[in-house]
């Protein structure tokens, strides 16, 4: 399967659980509990991140980097966002140089 497909499914699923009683999957819960929630979910997240990188253990890693991206996707779903806006976002700054971007961004 191809990652961006991977992506794409997971987008649909998280959609999908908008909808869905609280009860009835972790992400419905999260949704059900707010967008605070999600964001301190994905603060967690993000702090695992750094800590599994300080550990040096790649399996930790990439473990903890999907953790986080998945609880960014779920924060995309509930702001009505898709991570192909995302990918197109890095597309747009494919090729531009980092300091050029920056200096190029609205104050």
């Amino acid at each position: 399967m191809k990652n961006d497909t991977v992506l794409t499914q997971l987008a649909e699923v998280l959609e999908s659980r908008k909808q869905a009683a609280p009860d009835s999957s972790y992400v419905a819960k999260l949704y059900a509990k707010g967008l605070d929630a999600i964001l301190k979910k994905i603060g967690e997240e993000a702090t695992e991140t750094v800590m599994a990188a300080k550990d040096g253990e790649p399996d930790k890693i990439v473990y903890e980097v999907a953790d986080l991206w998945f609880h960014t996707l779920v924060l995309l779903a509930q702001q009505n966002l898709h991570p192909d806006d995302v990918l197109n976002e890095l597309a747009r700054r494919f090729g531009i140089s980092g300091l050029e971007e920056k200096a190029n961004r609205p104050a």
